[in-house]
């Protein structure tokens, strides 16, 4: 991906090695499987929680058996996916899942929407946004889809001034025209951006990383409105879209009983159009 340098990539593979080494040995072969048990990859944090406290349990009083493998990068999670060492992963929007499908040629769908924490600023060294001055460092993503949403953000804020006509899905540091607050962009692994609180003056986190790291929603000084766009989802291999499995995944996610975990656990969270149906109907 266009933001990822040689250093980066050899990090993320060498902290990936234990967890992928476990995916692997777990899936070493698929069809000595049991039908029932299903391998889920998702990121650390929030989306494996939502999964731990609400999907398993209604899924294992259906009989399955749920193993979770936790990556803490964007890029494998995918690959792993699309080579049948995972039945379905949850980390990522469908801006995010279309563009890493195409470019990669995996054939790779939208199964449901969950529950997401957006995207947001916090900072260690300033209590509001007011307190930007010229020549303050800010980190954002460096892949690409997230890193869009940071820029449309801070053109919001009045920091940058995209150039007219930009195209807000695929927003890149080259659709700058004018840098307004004169602010020094730095562009990380999603993974590094808590870590990088403790340099920069702003830096955009993640809301599974930001939790994951200890950070709360409550704690961002400018919080995103997420868009239908970047509410996350669970994918599966487009092969398996219609199968049993996945049909029931989705309907866990779906449920009253998942809602409930969500109200009771993930109340900052922004909900799915299915979670906002059942909430409408019961009031």
């Amino acid at each position: 991906m266009t933001f990822f340098t040689r250093r980066t990539l050899i990090s993320t593979a060498l902290a990936l090695a234990l967890p992928l080494s476990l995916a692997w040995s777990a899936m070493a072969s698929a069809s000595a499987r049991d039908p029932k048990e299903l391998l889920i990859g998702t990121s650390a944090g929030p989306y494996a929680d939502q999964i731990k406290l609400g999907i398993k349990p209604i899924l294992e009083k259906q009989g399955y058996k749920i193993k979770l493998v936790e990556f803490n990068d964007y890029i494998q999670p995918n690959f792993a996916l699309a080579e049948g060492s995972l039945d379905a992963n949850v980390f990522q929007h469908i801006v995010y899942l279309n563009r890493f499908a195409s470019e990669h040629k995996l054939a790779l769908s939208e199964l449901v929407k969950i529950p997401t924490a957006p995207i947001a600023i916090y900072s260690k060294k300033h209590k509001s946004i007011g307190e930007v001055k010229q020549g303050s460092t800010v980190a954002l993503p460096n892949d690409p889809t997230n890193q869009a949403r940071a820029l449309v953000l801070l053109d919001r804020l009045g920091w940058i001034k995209l150039r007219d006509k930009f195209d807000p899905i695929r927003a890149s540091e080259q659709d700058i025209a004018i840098n307004i607050k004169k602010i020094k962009l730095i562009a990380l692994e999603a993974a590094q951006l808590p870590r990088s609180l403790q340099d920069t003056d702003y830096s955009f986190v993640n809301g599974n990383y930001a939790l994951a790291s200890g950070l709360k929603l409550s704690d961002a000084l400018v919080t995103e409105k997420i868009s239908t766009n970047y509410i996350n989802l669970v994918a599966v291999r487009t092969a398996d879209k219609d199968k049993q499995f996945a049909r029931d995944i989705a309907a866990a996610y779906r449920s009253q009983a998942f809602l409930d975990v969500t109200n009771k656990y993930f109340a900052d969270y922004a909900r799915t159009d299915d979670q906002i149906a059942l909430q409408r109907a019961a009031e």
